[in-house]
């Protein structure tokens, strides 16, 4: 399934690209932070989660953006990958109400959720979704980086992007300027501000912070697996290295014997 939203995804990045390619306004450029797993040649070939900040990020998440977005690829295990414990996770998940059995007269029932079941969404199907928003259609955020161009810059300019439209430019009502969207009119209001959450570990919650650390939550919730996949490539690198020198020595110690024949041949 999750290769599938990912191919889903990679058509709307090529949509996206089309749409530029036909003469779209071309978005100014993203706001410059620094990422723990990417954005430098270290950080992309070694980084890792920077985990506390992917912590904040899905308390961010949790609190604010899982209001209207649903995380359909996500269960609440996965949140081990961000470094919380057993005991976090199963009370995070017991939080949660989710879709359980039907009952002995047929009719749908809910329980808490468990660390197994996936993250619960706020609406139950697409059109509950869009009456609940003005006929617009909150995306899942499971694949969120990865389906938008420089996905962490991306979201974490897009965040901060609310601004006053320009002069001459009317906004119509139920939507918002935003000058990191594609036209730069989006229907969902400023999620974010100084603020919007008290994050548990102290760190101040200005909406810079806020945006950064979501992203961060969302890049790793796309891309659950890229510790593993960096430290194995680490591991190839290194083994790889180990065999060029093995080859080299046996090669040098055998070819030795070789030259010492000519050299004495040609005495």
């Amino acid at each position: 399934m999750r290769r599938l939203a990912a191919a889903a995804a990679l058509g709307m990045v090529l949509l996206a690209g089309a749409a530029y390619a036909a003469g779209e306004e071309e978005l100014p450029p993203f706001l410059k932070t620094n990422w723990s797993f990417g954005g430098t040649f270290a950080a992309d070939a070694f980084g890792t989660y920077d985990r506390a900040s992917a912590q904040r990020g899905f308390q961010v998440w949790n609190e604010v953006c899982s209001s209207c977005h649903s995380m359909k690829l996500m269960s609440y295990r996965n949140l081990a990958g961000i470094g919380l414990t057993a005991g976090q996770i199963r009370a995070i998940a017991a939080s949660k109400t989710v879709p359980g059995d039907l009952n002995d007269q047929g009719e749908p029932t809910t329980r808490p959720g468990l660390p197994s079941d996936h993250f619960a969404s706020p609406y139950p199907n697409e059109k509950a979704s869009r009456a609940a928003n003005n006929g617009a259609y909150p995306p899942d955020h499971s694949l969120i980086v990865n389906a938008r161009v420089n996905g962490a810059n991306y979201i974490y300019s897009l965040l901060q992007g609310y601004v006053e439209p320009p002069p001459g430019v009317k906004v119509p009502d139920g939507l918002y300027y935003n000058k990191w969207f594609v036209g730069h009119q989006i229907h969902m209001p400023a999620p974010l501000q100084d603020n919007s959450v008290t994050y548990a570990d102290g760190t101040k919650a200005t909406l810079a912070q806020e945006s950064h650390d979501v992203a961060t939550f969302l890049y790793f919730a796309s891309n659950p697996h890229m510790d593993e996949r960096k430290h194995l490539g680490v591991r190839i690198v290194g083994f790889f290295a180990l065999m060029a020198g093995l080859t080299y020595a046996v090669k040098k110690h055998v070819w030795s014997d070789v030259h010492k024949a000519t050299h004495d041949e040609e005495r």
